[in-house]
């Protein structure tokens, strides 16, 4: 099983266009100390030729021109891209569907609950039934959305997402809105969590004894934005466990029998951005990689 890491930042990537933070504007400037990174999307294959792209971010074109394993291969028009799943509905996993619409087959898999909040819209209505088939996915049903990739789907804490909020939406309850994929090929596991708002003993025991783990690591800590003064919200109020803490994802899983862990979906103000800071050699020192856009694993 290959998986490519073709976006590694959360909402905005890396640097926002209107940010002027320390590290986004260390990433405009080109310190090689903080990479550009494109918004959340995964790709997976059982043997490099057929692919499942996991959330479609709103860079999902780029992310596509600069990975040679995703460049049409045949014909006039043609994509090893067979099939689409999305772990929620927020705009940066459900946006990048919009750019394709141009005519190309695939399937598109999601809970009943994700689809539900696509269907509220009109706008995805561009991707036309008769061209792109949408498959409804029951929690924890294993499917192959690829010959080869057998999938399964299991709720994780969350919310819904920041475009369907009404009023103060509930947090980290167990739902269809917010899941993590299990992914399985020839023998190997790897667990995709891109959104988590907090470490529960049920998710300990799902992500036990995978091959890989690429986890939500959007904030380092849970004030994060206010620290930078770019905003008023928490990690947790968005739906996002932080790295570090009692109840942070590393401490929270540290116990937890996992291969590679790496931290994915991380926001444009964490500190582990830049390479050799406090922050990062401390993640590192415990266990955990912070992804870049084509970071490659292979299990």
């Amino acid at each position: 099983m290959q998986a490519i890491i073709l976006g590694s930042a959360a909402g905005g990537g890396v640097p926002q266009w209107n940010c002027r933070c320390p590290i986004c504007t260390l990433a405009r400037s080109g310190d090689r100390r903080v990479l550009p990174r494109t918004q959340s999307s995964l790709a997976v294959s059982p043997d490099g030729e057929r692919w499942l792209l996991i959330n479609a971010s709103p860079d999902i074109r780029q992310q596509l021109c600069e990975t040679p394993a995703l460049h049409p291969r045949a014909g006039l028009r043609h994509s090893p891209v067979e099939a689409v799943l999305l772990t929620n509905g927020d705009v940066d996993h459900v946006a990048g569907l919009l750019t394709l619409r141009e005519g190309q087959p695939f399937r598109l898999h999601a809970t009943r609950s994700i689809l539900e909040s696509l269907a509220l819209n009109r706008v995805f209505d561009v991707l036309a039934a008769g061209v792109v088939e949408r498959g409804e996915i029951g929690l924890n049903e294993t499917f192959e959305p690829v010959p080869g990739l057998a999938v399964t789907l299991f709720p994780v804490p969350g919310k819904v997402p920041l475009w369907l909020e009404d009023g103060v939406p509930e947090i980290g309850a167990e739902t269809e809105t917010t899941v993590g994929a299990m992914i399985a090929a020839s023998g190997r596991r790897l667990a995709y969590v891109p959104g988590c708002a907090r470490i529960t003993d049920d998710l300990r025991d799902r992500l036990a004894g995978v091959d890989a783990l690429l986890f939500d690591g959007t904030v380092l800590a849970d004030d994060d934005m206010i620290r930078a003064g770019v905003g008023t919200k928490t990690g947790w109020r968005m739906g996002h466990v932080p790295m570090t803490g009692e109840g942070g994802a590393i401490a929270g899983l540290a116990a937890v029998p996992i291969g590679r862990r790496v931290f994915v979906h991380i926001n444009n103000t964490n500190p582990v951005l830049v390479e050799a800071s406090e922050a990062r050699r401390a993640v590192e020192a415990a266990g955990w990689t912070v992804a870049r856009d084509g970071l490659t694993l292979s299990l």
